[in-house]
């Protein structure tokens, strides 16, 4: 049952600190569930990936997933009910700080929106959000995403740079770019 309070203790933190959306949360969401064990770095990458693939913000798609899992690693043999209750506490907490922000401080920042310190706190609040998705693409440039073979690597990274020439210089639309490097992997691993 400790798990429970250990989950809505980070999904807590990662709702009220994880600001900038999906990409800028992705390193504080990694210290959490990684650094308890609940999930192994393999498992962090692979939950980024699902995470793009389906509906919904990384931290409440993470936040479902790590809910159900932790319990049923930390109670080996419990009923998947419990996985399930996990999975509702944690997309619940992490959705709760954000609501109550929003609901708060939307009303506060509309009523100074002309405020130096608003203008100021957002200037200061805009390239901290750009720093950390650039940590969130370097978090995910590890082993588990470009292998550790030379080779591998290579393919890994002409596969991901000829994504973002794609993304950056064409019109080329993201899934069919998507698309495209699920097939150049299939071919080239």
């Amino acid at each position: 049952m400790m798990i429970y309070l250990k989950l809505i203790w980070s999904y807590l933190k990662i709702g009220f600190f994880g600001f900038g959306g999906g990409y800028a949360m992705l390193v504080l969401i990694e210290n959490e569930i990684v650094s308890p064990g609940w999930i192994t770095e393999k498992m962090f990458t692979d939950i980024v990936a699902i995470s793009q693939m389906t509906p919904g913000p990384i931290g409440i798609n993470s936040a479902t997933y790590i809910g159900f899992v932790a319990p049923m690693k930390e109670m080996p043999g419990a009923s998947i009910l419990w996985g399930i209750l996990g999975s509702i506490v944690c997309t619940l907490v992490v959705i709760i700080p954000s609501f109550l922000l929003v609901t708060y401080a939307g009303h506060y920042i509309r009523r100074h929106r002309n405020s130096e310190a608003i203008k100021g706190m957002f200037r200061g609040l805009r390239p901290v959000v750009i720093g950390l998705i650039a940590s969130a693409a370097l978090l995910l440039m590890n082993s588990e995403n470009f292998g550790t073979e030379s080779g591998d690597v290579c393919k890994s990274i002409i596969i991901a740079a000829s994504a973002l020439a794609l993304n950056l210089f064409t019109k080329i639309h993201p899934i069919f770019i998507i698309c495209m490097a699920g097939l150049a992997g299939f071919l080239l691993f």
